[in-house]
């Protein structure tokens, strides 16, 4: 189950939108029966809680908070295992964006806010899922595994559209 609090007017049908596609992402996780919740708010929103939970006093585009630390165990498919094996709850975390700052990175990368919006919901997910950036080697691992994700969306959304065409 997906949950998205919209404390945002920008992107009126960004809801809807990032629920079906974040359902796929899960998917293709293997984490189609976990739930999570996506806060898209402001910059302003965003800040104060980069502020508390980071000690950083600035807007960022997108931040994610895990529910089960104790079960950061690296990769995705070892919580689908352990989902399967009913030995941990399926709720994976919070995931908030703020909607200001993804219009303008869309802008920038000359994508849709939609398609940065579910960039960034990919990439606060894999951090659920125990990717993290800090170091080289983990940072290269978590950007192929965004791009291979994000290029299978790319190619199912070419193929769409020419089904419908």
């Amino acid at each position: 189950m997906i949950s998205i609090a919209n404390q945002q007017k920008e992107l009126p049908n960004l809801p809807s939108s990032l629920r079906r596609r974040t359902a796929r992402l899960l998917e293709e996780l293997g984490l189609s029966q976990a739930e999570l919740s996506i806060v898209l708010c402001d910059d302003e929103a965003i800040r104060e809680l980069n502020a508390e939970w980071r000690g950083k006093d600035k807007a960022t585009d997108v931040l994610s908070f895990p529910i089960h630390e104790a079960y950061d165990l690296g990769k995705e498919h070892y919580l689908s295992e352990e989902m399967e094996a009913g030995s941990i709850p399926p709720l994976l975390g919070d995931i908030v964006i703020s909607t200001e700052t993804c219009v303008r990175q869309a802008k920038e990368w000359g994508h849709t806010p939609y398609d940065e919006a579910i960039r960034l919901c990919l990439h606060g997910l894999l951090h659920l899922c125990g990717y993290d950036h800090e170091e080289e080697d983990d940072a290269v691992e978590m950007k192929a595994r965004e791009d291979e994700l994000l290029q299978l969306f790319r190619t199912r959304k070419i193929k769409a559209l020419t089904q419908l065409a």
